[in-house]
C-alpha cells in the first residue's frame, strides 16, 4: 500500500510537471514576499526577538515580570563620549544647544549629563556620569513610558540623530572626540540586522560551492540545478512559514538561521538522493531496451513513456526512503518540543514546519523538473568536453557500477571488522571526552562580534562607568526594605559576592542588587551565588534574577524533561527503523552508535568555543562555555542528521539483502551503491552548515561548528567505518528480530 502512495504521486507529477513547477514558484515568491515585507509592513525580521532565553513560570522569569511591573521608567538611550572630559573649556557652551535639540524630540522626558548639574561635573552625581578614566563622559535621555512600541522606535531614531549631531558639535572642540550611541532596543536592532549578515554571507558561500559539488557529483550542470531549485523554493517559502509561526509564538533571532541552515541542507540531501536514483533508473531502463528497433516516432513515444516509468520507479524507493528519513529527523527535532524553554519549542515547531517544505519539494518540485529534463540527465555534459574536466569528471561522476571505492574500502573493513570498530569506539571517545568539563550559559551582549559598535557601548559603559549599569544578580523580595536589610547582610557573606546594594522599595517588593567579584555575569561564580542565594531561607518570598540566574533555570528545565525527549526520541526511532528492517539488532546499534558520535561532535565543539582554541581562525572570542540551547539543539539536529545517513545507507543494504545477497555483500554493495551520495551530501551540508561559522553571531558560529563536525564524523568514521564493521561482525544476527515482532513486521513493513 505505502508504495503504490509514492507510485501514484509520481505518476500524477509526471503528468502534470509545469503546474507542480508553478505552483512552488508562487509559494517560493509569496513566501519570500512575506518575509521581506511582511503584513501590514512587518517584515519577518521586525518581529524577531532577543535576549536571554528564558523559561516561562521559572523564579527568574516571575522576577523579571515583577520587576517590570513595577518599575514604571521608560527605555534609556545613552551617549558615551570619550577622548574629550566634561571640565574642559567649552564643553558646556557646545553641550547645552546640543542637548536643547535632544530634549525638544517628542517622547523624550528627561537628558541627564554632569556639565548641566547644579554643581557640575565635581558634584557626586556628576563623578558618577564622568568615566573613570576621567577622560568622557555620559548622556543619558529618557524617553516617556507611556509611548507605544511604535512611537519609542520613532523616538529612538530621533534622539540617535540628535546625539550624533551632539558629538559632531563637541569634535569642533575636540577632532579626537568620539560618540558611542546605544540602548536596549538598538542591541536587539544590532542583533537582528546581524542575523539577517549572517544569512546572506552564509547562503553566499554555501549555495556555490554546495553548486560545485553537485556538478562533479552528477557531471553536469542541468542535474546538480535540480537539488539546487529545491533548496531555494524550501528557503523562500519556509522564510514565509517562519513569519505565520512569528504570530502564534516568539521566533527568537537566532532560530531565522539555525532554521534555514537546516532546510537549506536536508532539500540539497533529499533532492541529491532523488536525483541520482533517477539518473540510474533511466539508465537502466535504457539497458533493458537497448536492443529494441522501432521507427523515429515510436521510438521518442517509447522513450518518453522510459522517462515516467524512471521517475515512477524513483519516487517507489528513493521517494520512500526520503519521506521515511525526513520522519526520522522530524522526530528528532520534535523531542525539542518536549521541553519548557520557548526558545527550544519554537525551533522544534519552526525545524518540522522547514522538514516538511524540504521534503515536499524534494517529492514535488524536483521530480517535476526530472519530468521536463528527461533523457538529457543521462547524457554527457558540456563540462565533458573541456579539455581536462572529463578525467576529472570520470573519477565523481555518478556511475552505476558495484566495485570502486567505496566497495574496496568495504572489502578492507570486512577483513579486519573487529579491530576497525574498536579503533572507530577508541577515537570517538577520546574525541568526546573534552565534554565532561562541559559549561552552560546564557550570553547577552556577547553573541555579538567585538567589533560591533553596541558590543563596544556596553563594554565601555561598565568599564568607565559602574554606576550606570544594573548588578550582575537582582533580587526581588516580598517585604520592606527594613525586613530585607537583615537578609541582605547574609546575601553579603556569600563567597564571591562583592557588594550588596541597600534594599528600594516599590509598593510590596524591595529589590536589591548584588555585584560579583568576577563581574562576570553567567560566568561560573555567579552560579555558585545564585544557587546560594536561593538556599537562603528567609520569612518571606524571594525571587533571584539576572542572566546566571535564567542561565541555571534554563539548565534546569532540561534536566526536568531530558529523559522524556530521549525516550520519545530512542522509542520512535526504534519503530521506524524496525518496521524498516524487521530487525531490533539494527535500531539498538544505530542509537549506540549515534549516541557516541554525537558525543565526539559535542568534545570537539567544548574543545574549540568553551576552551577558545581556534579562536582565531574562526573569529570569536571565547565566552567561557557553550550555549544552553545550543547544547540540546545540536543534539537533537545531529541525531537526526546521523539517521537520514543511516536511512540512505540501510535502505541499500536491505534492499540487497531481501533480493538473497549475502550479509557480507549486501554490505559491501549496499555501501558501493549509497556510499557516492552519503559523502556528496555529507559535502554539501558539512559546506552549508561551515558557511554560517562565516557569519558573526556567536550562537550560529556554534551551532554551525558543531553541526558541520557532526556530520563529518558521522559520514567518514560512522558511515564509511564503523557501520560496516559492526554489520560485518553480526552477520545475519542484525537482521534479527523474535518471533512475534517479525510477523508483526510482515504487516507493517516499510521496504522497496
Amino acid at each position: 500500500m505505502l508504495a503504490s502512495v509514492f507510485e501514484n504521486l509520481g505518476r500524477r507529477v509526471s503528468d502534470h510537471p509545469r503546474t507542480t513547477i508553478s505552483v512552488w514558484a508562487v509559494l517560493t515568491v509569496l513566501g519570500i514576499a512575506l518575509a521581506l515585507f511582511g503584513v501590514h509592513g512587518e517584515s519577518l525580521f521586525s518581529r524577531l526577538t532577543t535576549g536571554d532565553p528564558t523559561v516561562a513560570g521559572s523564579e527568574s522569569s516571575e522576577g523579571q515580570e515583577i520587576l517590570a511591573a513595577i518599575g514604571d521608567d521608560g527605555e534609556d538611550v545613552t551617549l558615551i563620549v570619550d577622548g574629550l572630559p566634561p571640565t574642559a573649556d567649552g564643553v558646556a557652551e557646545a553641550l547645552q544647544p546640543a542637548l536643547a535639540a535632544v530634549l525638544a524630540v517628542d517622547g523624550v522626558e528627561t537628558v541627564l549629563d554632569p556639565v548641566s548639574l547644579p554643581d557640575g561635573p565635581t558634584s557626586d552625581a556628576g563623578k558618577l556620569l564622568t568615566a573613570a578614566d576621567g577622560d568622557g563622559f555620559v548622556v543619558i535621555v529618557s524617553l516617556d513610558p507611556a509611548l507605544s512600541e511604535d512611537e519609542a522606535s520613532a523616538t529612538v531614531t530621533a534622539v540617535v540623530t540628535a546625539l550624533d549631531a551632539t558629538t559632531a558639535a563637541l569634535q569642533g572642540l575636540e577632532p579626537a572626540a568620539t560618540g558611542l550611541v546605544g540602548s536596549t532596543s538598538l542591541i536587539i536592532d544590532a542583533i537582528t540586522h546581524q542575523v539577517e549578515q549572517d544569512l546572506a554571507t552564509g547562503e553566499a558561500v554555501a549555495l556555490p560551492v554546495a553548486l560545485l559539488i553537485m556538478v562533479l557529483v552528477f557531471g553536469g550542470f542541468l542535474a546538480a540545478a535540480m537539488p539546487m531549485a529545491g533548496a531555494l523554493a524550501s528557503i523562500g517559502t519556509g522564510l514565509g512559514v517562519l513569519l505565520g509561526l512569528s504570530y502564534l509564538m516568539e521566533v527568537d533571532a537566532s532560530i531565522v538561521n539555525v532554521v534555514t541552515v537546516l532546510g537549506l541542507g536536508l532539500s540539497i540531501d533529499y533532492g541529491l538522493l532523488i536525483v541520482s536514483r533517477f539518473r540510474e533508473e533511466l539508465t537502466r531502463l535504457d539497458g533493458l531496451e537497448s536492443t529494441e528497433a522501432a521507427d523515429a516516432p515510436r521510438r521518442r513515444s517509447r522513450k518518453d513513456t522510459r522517462v515516467a516509468d524512471a521517475l515512477v520507479r524513483t519516487m517507489a524507493t528513493a521517494g520512500r526512503t526520503v519521506a521515511f528519513s525526513a520522519l526520522t529527523v522530524a522526530i528528532s527535532i520534535a523531542g525539542l518540543m518536549v521541553f519548557r524553554p520557548d526558545i527550544l519549542r519554537a525551533i522544534g515547531a519552526g525545524g518540522l514546519s522547514i522538514i516538511l517544505v524540504a521534503v515536499a519539494t524534494a517529492l514535488t518540485l524536483v521530480p517535476a523538473l526530472l519530468r521536463l529534463a528527461g533523457r538529457r540527465l543521462v547524457r554527457p555534459g558540456l563540462l565533458t568536453k573541456v579539455p581536462g574536466a572529463d578525467r576529472v569528471l570520470r573519477h565523481t561522476a555518478a556511475v552505476d557500477t558495484d566495485e570502486g571505492v567505496f566497495s574496496r574500502l568495504a572489502a578492507r573493513v570486512q577483513r579486519r571488522p573487529a579491530w576497525v570498530a574498536a579503533g572507530c569506539v577508541v577515537v570517538l571517545l577520546g574525541l568526546a571526552s573534552p565534554v565532561l568539563g562541559l559549561q552552560m550559559r546564557n550570553s547577552g551582549i556577547e553573541m555579538l562580534p567585538t567589533s560591533s559598535d553596541q558590543r563596544q557601548f556596553v563594554t565601555r559603559l561598565a568599564e568607565q562607568f559602574p554606576s550606570t549599569t544594573s548588578p550582575e544578580i537582582v533580587v526581588v523580595a516580598q517585604a520592606p526594605a527594613a525586613d530585607v536589610a537583615g537578609w541582605a547582610a547574609d546575601v553579603a557573606e556569600i563567597e564571591g559576592v562583592d557588594t550588596v546594594g541597600a534594599p528600594t522599595t516599590e509598593g510590596e517588593y524591595s529589590v536589591v542588587g548584588v555585584t560579583l567579584e568576577s563581574g562576570d555575569a553567567g560566568g561560573e561564580q555567579a552560579v555558585d551565588v545564585v544557587t546560594s542565594i536561593r538556599d537562603l531561607d528567609p520569612a518571606f518570598a524571594t525571587w533571584v534574577t539576572g542572566q546566571a540566574a535564567a542561565q541555571v533555570d534554563f539548565v534546569s528545565a532540561l534536566g526536568d524533561r531530558v529523559w522524556w525527549a530521549v525516550a520519545i526520541v530512542v522509542l520512535a526511532t526504534f519503530v521506524l527503523l524496525f518496521l524498516m528492517t524487521g530487525s531490533v539488532v539494527i535500531p539498538l546499534k544505530a542509537l549506540l552508535t549515534n549516541a557516541i558520535s554525537i558525543s565526539a561532535s559535542m568534545g570537539i565543539l567544548v574543545w574549540v568555543f568553551q576552551e577558545g582554541h581556534l579562536s582565531g581562525l574562526l573569529g570569536f572570542t571565547s565566552t567561557g562555555g557553550i550555549e544552553t540551547f545550543v547544547v540540546a539543539l545540536v543534539v537533537a539536529f545531529a541525531f537526526g542528521l546521523a539517521m537520514d545517513y543511516e536511512v540512505f545507507l540501510l535502505s541499500r543494504i536491505k534492499e540487497l539483502y531481501d533480493e538473497g545477497v549475502d550479509p557480507e555483500t549486501s554490505v559491501r554493495l549496499g555501501l558501493q551503491r549509497s556510499g557516492r551520495i552519503i559523502t556528496s551530501a555529507a559535502a554539501i551540508i558539512i559546506v552549508v552548515f561551515a558557511g554560517f561559522v562565516l557569519g558573526d553571531l556567536l550562537i550560529i558560529k556554534q551551532v554551525g561548528f558543531a553541526l558541520a563536525v557532526a556530520v563529518f564524523i558521522d559520514a567518514t568514521l560512522v558511515r564509511m567505518l564503523l557501520v560496516p564493521a559492526t554489520m560485518t561482525l553480526l552477520g545475519r544476527w542484525n537482521w534479527w528480530a523474535p518471533a512475534p515482532l517479525r510477523r508483526l513486521h510482515e504487516r507493517l513493513a516499510i521496504i522497496h
